[in-house]
């Protein structure tokens, strides 16, 4: 199964950053490839929400299981319903010198009937750049309003 990992500095306290994250349903105020996040449930810290994003002008749909750890500052997901055949991974918060470091994994399959190899390798880019674009807006969010 493809993976995909990527993480970023924030120049922000690990506590503002961990919060932030958690706010699931913001992320569309300042993530442009995000449509919608929507909260169906807020149990004990876990959350299941339904997102729309658009990768390349596709729109792609899942519905999501996040596992906070306080403790650990850190979130398992994993699709729960939704277009992808597999959509899971873990979000790590690192208090660094200077701020957060916050790291990304996700591990997905994406079936599509006749996909060829090239396309395997667009598919992998393109999830690669959704998850930097995702920390690089939760960075800009942060950071922007120091």
């Amino acid at each position: 199964m493809p993976r995909v990992e990527a993480s970023v500095v924030i120049h922000a306290p690990l506590d503002r950053v961990y919060a932030l994250a958690k706010q699931v349903e913001t992320f569309p105020e300042f993530m442009p490839d995000l449509e919608s996040v929507r909260i169906l449930e807020r149990v004990d810290g876990n959350t299941v929400s339904e997102w729309v994003g658009v990768i390349k002008g596709r729109r792609v749909r899942w519905v999501e299981e996040d596992r906070w750890d306080d403790g650990h500052h850190r979130c398992e997901f994993r699709q729960r319903d939704g277009d992808f055949d597999l959509y899971e991974g873990v979000w790590t918060f690192e208090a660094v010198p200077g701020g957060t470091r916050t790291s990304i994994t996700v591990d997905y399959e994406l079936n599509i009937p006749l996909i060829g190899t090239l396309l395997r390798g667009l598919l992998r880019t393109m999830m690669r750049e959704n998850c930097e674009r995702m920390l690089q807006a939760l960075k800009k969010q942060l950071e922007g309003s120091r």
